[in-house]
């Protein structure tokens, strides 16, 4: 089990950080969105904050992924940006869903490994 951790998270961690690096240093051209995916990407556009954000997000938590410091926090960080890219997918690009399925299963199967260090968020005292 030890090492089929160490493998996901690598390999999350791997996932995020070329998809915030290829974003955040513009390390090649982004393919021109079309139909509601373009509506969707021109508000986070306008927002000029909200990508940035997310990007620089990923790169910290991908950091802390393929280091294996602070892995418990990137988790809980990285999953509602990853709820999110899920439901993207889900309503405006279902055709690449599959590609992020996989990415998906990865996060879901860390915060399982790392469970016992969720205990202390829900005790009541």
């Amino acid at each position: 089990m030890k090492i089929a951790v160490i493998i996901v998270r690598i390999l999350v961690g791997l996932m995020f950080l070329s998809s915030s690096a290829y974003v955040l240093f513009k390390l090649g051209p982004i393919p021109e969105p079309k139909g509601n995916i373009k509506v969707f990407m021109d508000g986070v556009k306008v927002s000029v904050y909200l990508l940035p954000f997310i990007k620089i997000t990923e790169l910290v938590c991908s950091i802390a992924f393929i280091t294996g410091r602070f892995v418990t926090l990137a988790t809980v960080v990285i999953f509602p940006i990853m709820i999110n890219i899920v439901l993207f997918h889900i309503f405006l690009g279902p055709e690449d869903l599959i590609t992020v399925i996989p990415l998906l299963i990865g996060v879901l199967f860390l915060a399982y490994a790392y469970r016992k260090n969720y205990i202390a968020l829900f005790t009541v005292k």
